[in-house]
């Protein structure tokens, strides 16, 4: 590509990121930590908290943490080396029309939670305005969608400055009233958590922490390839996931505890703090929706070649049409996904590390469609969503390895570059 159309797309859609375009620690670590504020993870803290006791809710984010920061943490560290996207990298290991299989999954699954996202911010704050007015739901629907379509089509730079407002904020004032609430509670935090409704378990617990965002780490390469190096990219995701999904938690947990809610706003409220409620809400929303829809646009770009901005606008228009829609109906569905996706980012991960230097020195023999990764995504899925003892997440990513190792073995049939 030449220089001059390297520098119409600072996004570096279709081409590995040169090193000159490589971000520094702080910024890409702004980036990540953006990425995980993902307040849906606070439903996952209610359940943590309703199942848990204090020591085993520790327990759980401890073991459930290690495992989701290995995954992510080889993923941003393939990412960080190759620089390639999700996609490029999807290319050189499910195979040219392969890879519109992980496309169209993470488009799909990351354009949903940005429709949900989008609702999560407007139902409660409309309720707190006018008591539920539906026409003031749907428009701030419409302006946060406006909003964050608008800073996800800036790409990269735009993701770095929505990030460095807002997770300064949300991790600052969200500590602050999570505080608050334990303070004002009745006992200690420990006695708090001790009145636990079941009995999940710290396995269990764990397989919630897992599957929280396991799926919206698979495309932490996304990201990561803006990084200096492979080990920039890895030590990165593994901290910001484990930081920045355990205080969602702990948001999550202590909003049951405190006023039997599931989101760090309801704290907020409760404390008096209206305006920082909305602004933590909407800052915490915003970071992860700019990042899911521009995964979103990458993915699209994928299959439909075309510009991942262009990508961007259609994708934002959709999960804004579709917010209230998918908040009510979609949400479960969404879950299932989760399952579906962490095969894919373990194919990737396989696929690098056994074939590394031509991932690295661009010599990967592209084939239209490498059926071993296609079989392990479609098996890992239907094992993960299916098989009911274990860890859902980690069972698929079990068996998509298997398949895809075993498909290289017995090189099943494919037509070459």
């Amino acid at each position: 590509m030449s220089n001059q159309t390297a520098k119409l797309d600072i996004d570096y859609t279709n081409e590995r990121v040169p090193q000159e375009a490589r971000r520094g620690f702080l910024k890409m670590f702004m980036i990540m930590m953006g990425f995980t504020f993902f307040s849906a993870s606070m439903w996952v803290g209610q359940k943590l908290a309703e199942g848990l006791d204090f020591q085993q809710f520790i327990g759980a984010l401890v073991f459930g943490g290690a495992l989701l920061g290995a995954y992510t943490g080889a993923l941003g560290y393939v990412g960080g080396e190759s620089g390639l996207s999700l996609d490029n990298l999807a290319i050189r290991s499910f195979g040219r029309y392969g890879s519109y299989l992980p496309s169209a999954m993470i488009s799909f699954t990351q354009m949903g939670w940005f429709g949900v996202g989008l609702a999560m911010f407007a139902i409660p704050v409309a309720t707190q305005l006018l008591g539920g007015d539906k026409t003031v739901e749907y428009a701030l629907v419409a302006l946060a969608g406006v909003c964050m379509t608008a800073s996800a089509y800036r790409g990269i730079k735009s993701l770095t400055i929505i990030s460095f407002i807002a997770v300064p904020c949300v991790a600052i004032l969200g500590t602050i009233a999570m505080v608050m609430a334990v303070m004002q509670g009745n006992g200690s935090i420990i006695e708090q958590f001790a009145v636990k409704t079941t009995d999940l378990g710290v396995i269990g617990g764990a397989g919630l922490v897992i599957g929280s965002f396991v799926s919206g780490g698979s495309a932490t390469p996304n990201f990561t390839r803006f990084s200096k190096s492979g080990k920039m990219g890895c030590i990165i995701s593994i901290v910001a996931f484990f930081i920045g999904n355990s205080l969602m938690f702990c948001f999550g947990a202590v909003s049951s505890i405190f006023v039997g809610g599931n989101d760090i706003f309801d704290v907020m409220l409760k404390l008096n703090l209206f305006y920082a409620a909305i602004l933590v809400l909407g800052l915490n929303i915003w970071t992860t929706n700019d990042n899911a829809l521009y995964s979103v646009g990458l993915g699209l770009a994928n299959i439909f070649k075309m510009k991942k901005s262009t990508m961007v606008l259609v994708a934002g228009l959709i999960g804004t049409v579709m917010a209230e829609w998918l908040y009510y109906n979609f949400c479960g569905f969404l879950n299932i996904l989760n399952c579906t996706l962490p095969p894919v980012g373990i194919i990737i991960v396989v696929a690098y590390f056994t074939n590394r230097k031509a991932f690295v020195t661009d010599t990967v023999k592209i084939k239209n469609v490498d059926w071993g990764a296609v079989t392990g995504v479609i098996a890992g899925a239907v094992v993960a969503n299916f098989v009911p003892w274990g860890v859902p997440s980690i069972n698929g990513m079990v068996v998509a390895t298997l398949c895809y190792l075993a498909g290289q073995l017995i090189n099943l049939p494919s037509v070459k570059q």
